[in-house]
């Protein structure tokens, strides 16, 4: 459009004269910002060639072996003449590639029984078998980087889980034997020390400054091919997928062998270490997650100076809090949107105990920090020194309270402190009519001072039966009812003068203790007989 309208003009311009000079001037000018306008802005890809030469050197591979037991000499395992279904030397890996060793054991994938020598032919049943022997077996490969010139390097704790000889090659193909310092599974980190000087290392970055879309760098060895470069950008941050840390989200293609690589930023800096993809197949699908550098390296300092990692505890099991519930019992309006932890357990003896924290209990904030939901607190709680002194602020109907609390150390199978006690059963007491409690399929009871005390309580209505709309909302027969709406129950009559004064416009909150969990049970508007 621009060249035929700029031709016409320049002829016309010949056979006019001057005067039009301006006019072409003043046209061609328009055109031109007309043109720019409507053109996107292009900005030139990033270059990674730098940053590869900046942080290559640091980035190292891992090989990792275990020894194993061999029963005989041609492969039975357990010693049989009987039993020869398999082939080979005894060592059903050996002819794998450790490569794919690592992808099918990282991935859950079966590990075959694949002989030495596919070849060999099978061993005769009349040989008697040989004395056990002892073997290395190449368990895996990945990836690390070098944190200091003295040799203390990160990777993965599944990297080199249960190796008993870990191998680090350099960039320049130097190779030594590590030493396997300290490994944390919960967080997924290791360190482990190579004995050598002056060795490039990387700068440790600022997670906090890492923007979603911003272009990020990884260098591993996937499938044992060293020093692979791939590049992608952050797709999310804080990416809660149920494990111990939030992960950094990517699109960088990261595949089996990448693990315990660094993730680069732009300035050359490392801010995660590349641990886990999400995948339906065992390859790499564009979901690519990192645990934060931050986070790894508070890890990696107690593993250094002592070998392990030392957490808190305050004994409680936690849940989430939902916007139905929060609405229901005053917490939305409190503070402005559903929040915090929902406790359904409370250990007993433990310090969540001793501070007074009971079932029902909405924690919102732990030693300064918020808990806007259920997995915030066990990373709170967890990053907390043992033996500090501190507050929790919990949300009890309807209101805030700060409690005192002494974080303990984490004991590693806390998991099994945790169990539901049933109360002993006691002979049953005759039920009481209540009317508006009938009328949601509830028959409620008094608590015997027998179930008081094995449930700690100072009362509470008994559900004696529950069908209809209670059953529909999630009430059991045993469950016992401690508050609704707020409003704390000691009997049976509080239950039911309770909710005969509820709006029926409105969710019922009614906050429950099953066995020993504590947790909330809604009857919506809809399902509600109340009249």
């Amino acid at each position: 459009m621009f060249s035929k309208r700029y031709t016409v003009l320049a002829s016309s311009l010949l056979l006019v004269g001057a005067t039009f000079v301006g006019t072409l001037t003043l046209m061609h000018t328009a055109s031109s910002t007309a043109q720019e306008l409507a053109s996107p802005v292009v900005r030139g890809l990033p270059d990674f060639t730098e940053l590869v030469e900046q942080v290559g050197p640091s980035v190292v591979n891992i090989r990792t072996s275990e020894k194993v037991k061999v029963r005989n000499s041609f492969g039975n395992r357990n010693g049989s003449a009987d039993d020869d279904e398999d082939d080979g030397d005894g060592n059903p890996f050996a002819g794998i590639d450790p490569r794919m060793l690592d992808f099918l054991r990282r991935f859950g994938m079966p590990i075959p029984n694949t002989p030495n020598n596919p070849g060999a032919p099978k061993s005769s049943p009349k040989k008697a078998p040989s004395a056990p022997q002892e073997i290395e077996r190449p368990t895996g490969v990945g990836s690390g980087f070098i944190l200091s010139a003295d040799g203390f390097i990160m990777t993965n704790a599944h990297v080199v889980e249960g190796a008993t000889d870990v191998l680090v090659t350099l960039t320049d193909k130097r190779e030594y034997k590590a030493k396997i310092m300290g490994s944390d599974k919960r967080t997924d980190v290791a360190i482990v020390k190579i004995e050598a000087i002056g060795l490039p290392f990387v700068k440790i970055g600022d997670v906090s400054r890492l923007k979603v879309g911003e272009w990020v760098m990884a260098i591993g060895s996937p499938f044992g091919l060293d020093n692979t470069v791939t590049a992608g950008i952050v797709s999310a941050k804080a990416r809660d997928t149920g494990e111990y840390l939030p992960f950094i989200q990517t699109d960088v293609a990261i595949n089996p062998g990448n693990s315990g690589g660094p993730l680069i930023n732009m300035r050359g800096e490392v801010v995660g270490i590349n641990s886990q993809i999400v995948t339906a197949g065992g390859g790499y699908n564009g979901v690519s997650l990192s645990i934060p550098i931050d986070e790894a390296m508070r890890v990696a300092d107690q593993l250094r100076s002592g070998g392990r990692v030392a957490r808190g505890r305050i004994g409680v099991e936690a849940g989430s809090v939902s916007t139905e519930l929060a609405e229901s019992i005053g917490l939305a309006k409190e503070h402005g949107k559903a929040r915090g932890a929902l406790v359904g357990r409370v250990v007993q003896g433990a310090p969540a105990a001793l501070a007074g924290i009971e079932p029902g209990d909405i924690i919102l904030s732990f030693d300064g920090k918020s808990i806007d939901k259920s997995s915030d607190l066990p990373r709170a709680v967890g990053s907390t020194k043992p033996g500090t002194k501190t507050t929790v602020r919990v949300y009890r109907r309807g209101k805030n309270l700060d409690l005192p609390i002494t974080v303990v150390e984490m004991e590693p199978d806390e998991a099994k402190e945790i169990q539901a006690k049933v109360p002993a059963k006691a002979e049953k007491p005759a039920a009481s009519a209540y009317p508006t409690a009938n009328k949601l399929g509830l028959t409620l009871i008094d608590l015997t001072d027998v179930q008081k005390k094995e449930s700690k309580l100072k009362g509470g209505a008994r559900v004696e039966s529950s069908s209809g709309v209670a059953a529909s909302a999630g009430l059991q027969d045993g469950d016992i009812i401690v508050a609704i709406a707020n409003t704390e129950i000691l009997t049976a009559k509080d239950a039911e003068n309770s909710l005969t004064r509820q709006d029926k416009s409105k969710s019922i909150a009614m906050q429950i203790l099953r066995a020993d969990r504590g947790l909330f049970v809604l009857i919506k508007p809809k399902e509600s007989l109340i009249k």
